[in-house]
Order: C-alpha cells, then sequence, then structure tokens
C-alpha cells in the first residue's frame, strides 16, 4: 500500500470513527449520488496488480447495495436519475455506472444487479467493442510484470528501471504510468506497445478477451436493468486533442452505439474524466451532440444546483482498494468530499450553467 493510500485510509476512517460523517449526512444536502466502477470480478489475491483499484469483488458490490439502500437511496437510472435532477423533488437516488464495458460485468456484476433489481448503465467505447482498442494500463502491467528490468532508452527516456521484485515493479508502474499520463496519447500507446514486444506480451487479443463485443451487448440490451452510454471511439483524454477531433470522438461513438444497439444514446462518459481531461470545451461539445448527461471522474456527491452541471456530473469511485462498508457509509455522506475541497480551497466545480437552454438539443452536423 502506498503512502498516498494509508493517508486516504486513515482519513476515511477518523471521518468514521469520529463521528463527522454522521454530523455531515444531516447538514450536507446530498440530492444523490453516481457511483462508477470498472470490473466486478473475484479476488484472485495477485501479489502485483498495480490496476486493482479498478477492480471489486461482486461480494462487495453485494454489500454496497446493501449500504446505499440502508443510508436512505433509492437505486434508480441514468434516466430517472436526469428526471429528478431536472425536477428538483424526489428521494435521494444512487445510480450504478461502469466504464469501459469489461466482460466480467456481464458475468459478475449483472447477476448482483439482478438480486437487488439495480439498474446499471455501461459506457462503451467504440474500438474496445470491435475488439482493436488498447488498455495501455493493462498492457503496462503485464509489461512491468514479466520484465526484470526496463532498459531500452528508445522504450522509456528515464533510464533503467529495475523490475525484480514486487516493491520494484510497484514504484516502476506507477513512475512509468504517471509519465504516459501526462504524453499524448499516441506516444502512450506506442511505449506501452513496445514495452509489451520487449516483454513477449501478445497485446493484440487483450481487449477482445477482456471487453464485450457488440454482438454481447445487443444481448445484454435486451435485459430491463440496463442501459448503454458512448464513451468515445478510442479512449482518448480528450483534453489533449483538437477541438474537432474531439467533436468527432463524442459524436462518433453515440452515433456507432445507436446504431449497434438500435437506441437513443442518451448518456456519455469522459474518459479517465478529471479536469485535464474534461472541461468546459467537452461538455460543450457533449450538449451540442445531443446528450442527456454526461460524467466526469471529479469527486462529489450531487446536489441541486448539479440541474446546471448536466453535462459535467461528478462521481463517486468504488475503488477497488478500499473495498469496506465504513468507506461507503463516509462517502455517502458527503463529508471526505468536503473535507478535500475544502482542502483544494475549491468548494465546488466550475459551473457549467444550464447548456441545453443555451445551445439546444440539436445534433451536431456530420
Amino acid at each position: 500500500m502506498s503512502a498516498y493510500e494509508k493517508v486516504l485510509k486513515l482519513g476515511l476512517e477518523a471521518v468514521h470513527m469520529t463521528g463527522f460523517d454522521r454530523f455531515a449526512a444531516r447538514v450536507l444536502e446530498r440530492r444523490g449520488v453516481i457511483f462508477a466502477l470498472h470490473r466486478v470480478k473475484p479476488d484472485d489475491q495477485r501479489e502485483f496488480a498495480p490496476n486493482k483499484l479498478l477492480e471489486v469483488t461482486p461480494e462487495f458490490l453485494d454489500q454496497t447495495i446493501a449500504t446505499v439502500r440502508e443510508q436512505g437511496f433509492e437505486i434508480i437510472s441514468m434516466d430517472q436519475a436526469a428526471a429528478r435532477l431536472n425536477s428538483g423533488t424526489g428521494q435521494r437516488f444512487a445510480c450504478f455506472t461502469l466504464d469501459d464495458a469489461y466482460r466480467d460485468n456481464k458475468d459478475f456484476a449483472l447477476p448482483v444487479f439482478e438480486k437487488h433489481n439495480v439498474p446499471f448503465t455501461i459506457y462503451v467505447p467504440e474500438h474496445f467493442a470491435d475488439g482493436r482498442g488498447e488498455l495501455w494500463w493493462v498492457e503496462l502491467e503485464l509489461a512491468v510484470e514479466r520484465l526484470d528490468v526496463i532498459s531500452s532508452k528508445s522504450l522509456w527516456p528515464a533510464g533503467d528501471l529495475p523490475c525484480r521484485t514486487v516493491a520494484e515493479k510497484r514504484a516502476a508502474f506507477k513512475s512509468i504510468y504517471w509519465r504516459l499520463r501526462r504524453m499524448d496519447e499516441a506516444d502512450t500507446r506506442r511505449i506501452t506497445r513496445q514495452a509489451c514486444t520487449e516483454a513477449g506480451v501478445d497485446a493484440t487479443r487483450l481487449c477482445s478477451e477482456l471487453i464485450m463485443n457488440w454482438e454481447e451487448l445487443r444481448a445484454l440490451n435486451q435485459h430491463p436493468l440496463a442501459t448503454f452510454g458512448a464513451h468515445t471511439v478510442t479512449h482518448y483524454a480528450l483534453g489533449k486533442l483538437p477541438a474537432d477531433i474531439a467533436m468527432s470522438e463524442i459524436v462518433q461513438s453515440k452515433m456507432r452505439v445507436e446504431k449497434e444497439l438500435g437506441i437513443e444514446c442518451r448518456h456519455f462518459c469522459y474518459p479517465y474524466g478529471d479536469a485535464a481531461s474534461a472541461s468546459e470545451r467537452e461538455f460543450e461539445i457533449a450538449a451540442k451532440a445531443g446528450f442527456t448527461t454526461a460524467v466526469t471522474m471529479r469527486k462529489g456527491l450531487l446536489q441541486s444546483d448539479h440541474t446546471d452541471q448536466m453535462l459535467g456530473l461528478p462521481r463517486c469511485s468504488l475503488n477497488g482498494d478500499f473495498q469496506s462498508q465504513r468507506y461507503v457509509e463516509a462517502l455517502l455522506s458527503g463529508a471526505p468530499f468536503l473535507l478535500w475541497n475544502l482542502l483544494r480551497g475549491d468548494r465546488t466545480l466550475s459551473k457549467y450553467r444550464n447548456p441545453n437552454r443555451k445551445l439546444g438539443n440539436a445534433s451536431v452536423s456530420q
């Protein structure tokens, strides 16, 4: 566990043990919460699992649904959430969303959602469902797992990085990952492809092995609990792209989901979802494309003023390194987000006021 994770866990424990979460739950406005998940699968007990933060177990999901309802939240679909935010009425609510359309969403998450009759939304990147997307963070994990040292300067200009022990592999992955996140998207994928070649990892089949294809998605779309949204074409960070390419990524992914699944695609998810990846420019494009909602990975619960931010909604991540119902209760209180924003000196998200009234719901011309 990293020092950062230890601090976060200590903070969540303190929020719970001091009762600050119960105080916050009484005084903070909490219209709702949108949970963000990626993978749902049994824990395979791997020692080196840097992407484990993207994985929760079916048991944790099961317990979380129970906790959410015990805390007085009604679990509803994203369509219902949009209507409830716009109306300003109704019970406090929660939504469950899953990014990237991993196959384990169908194999392990769906039975849990069925058990509790919980609606869910899956955001689909076009190239992922085609089987030709690049899950570079998974590729990087596999390469670091196999290598004893990352040494090629053409691969990684920082020089040699030892990867013999689990501790060294964790440190190497963390160093490389965050450097790659700051790079041009094409360079990020080029470097991870080269790392896989050096490590003897065949990354060409990785996407089709992990992600549902369109046939599977069409079958799942028949399920009454399922809703599908768009998640760009390539899963590139939109904030790094020129405006015309960012628009194409958003609009084309919407059109492809509609074509393949035979639905109106009303909901969108920004890849990565941080402020550097999605901000006012991207929110405006999503509005022009005609989406009803779009979600980020900015941290927070939903409040009344999010009616004016429907194309930049915050979410609450269910993190595989924090699988405890005490943490879920603390998050649902809103206390961690209040403290986080106060420490950052930023009480709210920058507002994106009434995008549909400003821009209308007309689709972007193709």
